[in-house]
């Protein structure tokens, strides 16, 4: 935006477009030294991923727009952030551009006087969003750039002078966090969200400075690093496990209200977005709490529930070189989740109106209750690209690669998901997708394997190879009591559920190679089904083979027990075994009383030759 010797003295639509595209530029390149100073509320790691992400929604939404009129260019950015923001600085960030908005939304043109009152408007919104604010944060930073914006602007009408000096103090007040905060003192740096609101008041005041006025900069294809910037632990300054967001919308929302409610049930929390629409940003122990009480305020969407312990393990740099992500989908024990630090992508489930995030909103004890009562068969979709996008990014500054393992592509779109989101996530580390071609145990054992290679130290090539092998060698077999719940979700025709119970057939669900679950059999008879299951598999397995075995229920600890306990008599040679409960990728339908086993061909994983 190039300056002539009279200054800049107004902003239209295509000035604050070029503007923030510059300073946009400015705060994704510094997405991952973010990351490694982000020890405030919580030392998760992920505030340069969360602010990359809600500037990436802005950038998408200036795109397609054309409009000269500031104002409209000013409200387009400020929705924009409020539907793409992530995490506590994202949504202070998008509240502040809200302010600014709703300021300035009138106006064709926007003079040194109006963008004064909108910052100043702008950090009052910033501030009121959060239950409890405090300062050596973003606020501070805000509230001083206000301040000196109010204290130059009455005999200044150049915008580039007014950012200059305002960039002056918001960089001295972001140096003065330090020592505003414990944890920001223990650890050495500055607040991180203060340093991204610097970041792109630093390269808008530069493209003003220095760039072309009819020139839109372009974001580079690679993110810039700081390599010699060493990861902090500043110790636990927070106590609850998930950060965990919402929207909410609605004609009429009673913000005071919500805020209230919200308030005593975590920390961290953040209202930003008006009366029709809020999203919704707190720290707690139960996702579901946030959003059962969002649904009384209004539609609720875009929910979403990172786990910030395990963030904060990976920031703290106890981690392997290769990070494996998985869907719910894939089923598992909790021990072996926490024990390979493996990262879970929750698959959305609605029952009816009502929806959940599988196995963080929804535990499996509590979906099939859901599915016994409630008179609405479940639906899931696959998760949203943007929430493999942002744990890709998140994951790609703290690891050197990413595999991603996901629930047959021929039975859900989430594989698809995850592949858009992994070719869109190139720059911030190599991330492959595999089509696991199972589902529940299956696909959870094909994760495990992966996690244990990661563990031992194997690269991501390495990995890549030997899936490609363990994908073959994995089966998975679901034994089903009763085909009405496969009915009512449309998965089989009523006329063979009653062909079946005519018959006394117990279908049982099997992948196949190319990736299909279909019927792969069936036991003949209710009676002593368990132990005809037993045959059933043992009749598919090799005795010179060792295997690895799973077992999941679906409500039924005791009948998985026996179950497990005769396959161990039956089948030779067993290198491992678990049980645990299945999910929703076999158990809806089949329903309460599901018996599920998989095994996996054993291939030693030995230790790499480096």
């Amino acid at each position: 935006m190039a300056t002539s010797r009279e200054g800049i003295a107004y902003l239209d639509g295509p000035r604050l477009i070029r503007g923030f595209t510059a300073g946009i530029h400015r705060v994704i390149s510094d997405q991952e030294r973010l990351n490694r100073i982000n020890v405030f509320p919580v030392p998760d790691g992920d505030t340069g991923t969360n602010l990359a992400i809600t500037m990436q929604s802005v950038l998408a939404a200036m795109s397609r727009h054309q409009d000269r009129h500031a104002g409209r260019t000013l409200e387009i950015i400020a929705d924009a952030a409020l539907d793409g923001a992530r995490g506590n600085s994202g949504a202070i960030i998008a509240q502040f551009l809200l302010g600014l908005g709703d300021a300035c939304g009138h106006l064709r043109l926007i003079t040194v006087e109006h963008f004064v009152e909108a910052v100043e408007r702008g950090a009052e919104y910033a501030r009121d969003a959060l239950s409890e604010p405090r300062e050596g944060t973003i606020l501070s930073v805000l509230a001083d750039f206000a301040g000196e914006l109010r204290s130059q602007g009455r005999d200044n009408h150049d915008f580039l002078a007014l950012l200059e000096r305002g960039l002056e103090r918001s960089t001295r007040a972001l140096a003065a966090t330090t020592n505003q905060l414990e944890a920001l003192r223990r650890a050495g740096v500055v607040d991180a969200g203060a340093q991204g609101f610097v970041d792109l008041l630093q390269g808008i005041t530069d493209f003003i400075r220095e760039g072309s006025a009819k020139e839109t900069p372009e974001i580079p294809a690679e993110l810039l690093s700081d390599a010699a910037f060493d990861p902090v632990d500043p110790g636990d300054s927070d106590t609850h496990r998930f950060c965990t967001e919402c929207v909410i919308t609605a004609p009429s929302i009673d913000r005071r209200a919500l805020k209230e409610e919200l308030a005593d049930l975590g920390s961290s929390l953040v209202l930003a977005g008006t009366a029709r629409k809020l999203r919704v940003h707190i720290h707690l122990n139960d996702p579901e709490v946030l959003f059962e009480t969002a649904r009384r305020y209004g539609q609720v969407s875009r929910q979403k529930a990172d786990d910030m312990r395990l963030q904060q393990r990976t920031a703290r740099g106890n981690r392997p070189a290769v990070a494996v992500v998985v869907d719910t989908a894939g089923d598992m024990t909790e021990e072996d989740l926490e024990r390979l630090g493996i990262f879970i992508v929750p698959i959305p489930i609605h029952f009816g109106n009502k929806g959940f995030l599988d196995k963080v909103t929804l535990t499996p004890d509590q979906f099939f209750a859901e599915l016994e009562s409630n008179p609405h068969h479940p639906k899931t979709s696959q998760p949203p690209p943007g929430d493999f996008r942002r744990l890709y990014q998140f994951l790609g500054s703290h690891h050197q690669g990413v595999i991603s393992i996901h629930v047959s592509g021929k039975v859900s779109g989430t594989l698809q998901a995850a592949q858009s989101a992994a070719a869109r996530s190139k720059d911030s580390g190599p991330v492959v997708v595999v089509d696991s071609r199972n589902a529940s145990l299956g696909e959870g054992m094909i994760a495990l394997y992966a996690a244990e290679m990661a563990a031992a130290g194997y690269a991501l090539d390495d990995i890549t190879i030997r899936l490609d092998e363990i994908v073959a060698k994995t089966r998975t077999y679901g034994l089903l009591n009763d085909l009405e719940y496969a009915v009512r979700g449309g998965r089989v025709p009523r006329y063979r559920k009653f062909i079946a119970d005519v018959c006394r057939l117990n279908p049982v669900l099997t992948n196949f190679p190319d990736g299909s679950i279909a019927a792969g059999g069936f036991v003949f008879g209710r009676r002593r089904a368990t132990e005809k299951f037993v045959r059933f598999i043992r009749e598919r397995t090799e005795p010179s083979v060792t295997y690895r075995l799973g077992v999941g229920h679906a409500r039924n600890p005791q009948r998985a027990q026996r179950l497990l306990d005769r396959l161990l008599e039956e089948i030779p040679s067993v290198q491992s075994h678990f049980i645990t409960e299945v999910g929703t990728a076999l158990g809806a339908h089949g329903g309460p009383g599901t018996l599920v086993v998989a095994l996996q061909e054993y291939i030693p994983i030995g230790q790499p030759q480096h």
